[in-house]
């Protein structure tokens, strides 16, 4: 009687309860009635998103055990498996998953969500299936090894204060962005002054870092605007910090849950199409490449506690102290097996940093209201 009078219920609703389940749980109940089972394998209704969230969101990577062979399930829509390529640990799906066979556009979609578009040159003439699978075998190698055959210059930006940003090198192996910052800092005249670092936004697989001098001024034209505006994208605010600051454009975002927040994603362009202010506000939420939870929001503000791209003390953003001088840009690749990285985490532990070429196309897909005078191809003014 309680059987049926479940099943009396609209689709829809049973889906939603069905949607608190856990993988195993749901499972069973897949089986227990033709109903059930239409209802499970309909992929309007996918009752699995929620709990394959949960497991890739929640469980800090140890995922429950039938995830592993979850394809082999008639009544999961295939299309899930969009959601665990882009987030899953990379060693997860190198060794222990079990893949589905995807269409070429799933497989795209995948790669796109879950890599840097400097990655798209490993693409070639390959299938994206190939594609997807060489990166990210290659991404977990990088993590676990110090090899750097595969890529043996790594990439990174600097932001001038007049405007212009460069795209330099260096050897990757010993690279050390503190020691290339150093450099860069006294060629500015800054080698006295303290390093900044700004963990801009993480992914699956890399974190974006930003490394700058923050100081009082003692000119305007040691300002480097551009530093600031891609650290904190012109306003956006914390909550109550537009109240502070005097700023009436407060997005407030930080007031968007983060209960379901992995729930809103859908196949989309770069940029969701949903905004989270007023509609005459620019900003749209980062899909490609989407976002760790601790940065969902992106390049909105997160209140995830682990935002703190701009911080504010005494009601001032940084103090009182401004961006002076150049900014370097890099990407450092995550592993599984580090703990959750804080903004100075791997200055104090560099010997664990392994990092990955930083590019404009990356640059674009982060930052796009970043308004540069001029792209530079190596150093120098580009005369």
């Amino acid at each position: 009687m309680v059987s049926n009078s479940f099943e009396s219920l609209p689709v829809e609703l049973i889906a939603d309860i069905l949607s608190e389940l856990d993988l195993g749980t749901l499972i069973i109940v897949s089986y227990l009635s033709h109903r059930l089972h239409a209802i499970c394998s309909d992929s309007s209704l996918n009752p699995w998103r929620r709990p394959i969230l949960r497991n890739l969101r929640e469980l800090n990577g140890n995922y429950e055990p039938l995830l592993k062979h979850l394809c082999f399930r008639t009544t999961v829509p295939r299309q899930n498996w969009v959601e665990i390529l882009s987030i899953a640990r990379a060693d997860y799906l190198c060794f222990e998953a079990s893949l589905p066979n995807l269409k070429e556009s799933e497989w795209e979609e995948a790669f796109r969500r879950r890599f840097l578009p400097g990655c798209m040159k490993y693409k070639k003439d390959t299938s994206w299936r190939e594609a997807f699978l060489r990166v990210l075998f290659r991404t977990w190698h990088r993590t676990e090894t110090s090899c750097t055959s595969d890529e043996a210059w790594t990439k990174y930006l600097v932001l001038s204060r007049r405007g212009t940003a460069n795209l330099l090198e260096v050897a990757s192996r010993g690279f050390d962005p503190i020691a290339v910052f150093n450099e860069h800092k006294f060629q500015d005249g800054l080698a006295d002054l303290p390093t900044s670092i700004r963990r801009v936004v993480e992914f699956a697989d890399v974190r974006i870092i930003a490394l700058g001098v923050l100081h009082r001024p003692r000119s305007k034209l040691s300002v480097n605007d551009n530093a600031r505006n891609f650290l904190h994208p012109p306003g956006v605010q914390r909550d109550g910090e537009a109240l502070h600051n005097g700023d009436v454009h407060n997005f407030n975002t930080s007031q968007v849950s983060l209960d379901h927040m992995s729930e809103d994603i859908a196949i989309a362009p770069s940029y969701d199409r949903e905004t989270f202010a007023r509609p005459e506000e620019r900003y749209r939420r980062l899909t490609h490449p989407l976002p760790a939870p601790s940065h969902f929001n992106y390049p909105l503000f997160t209140a995830s506690g682990e935002d703190k791209r701009w911080l504010v003390n005494d009601h001032l953003e940084e103090g009182g102290l401004q961006w002076i001088g150049s900014m370097m840009i890099t990407a450092q690749l995550v592993s599984s097996r580090w703990p959750p990285a804080h903004n100075e985490d791997f200055v104090v532990d560099i010997g664990r940093g392994h990092f990955a070429s930083f590019t404009w196309a990356d640059l674009d897909a982060i930052a796009p209201w970043l308004e540069l005078t001029a792209k530079i191809d190596g150093p120098g003014l580009g005369h």
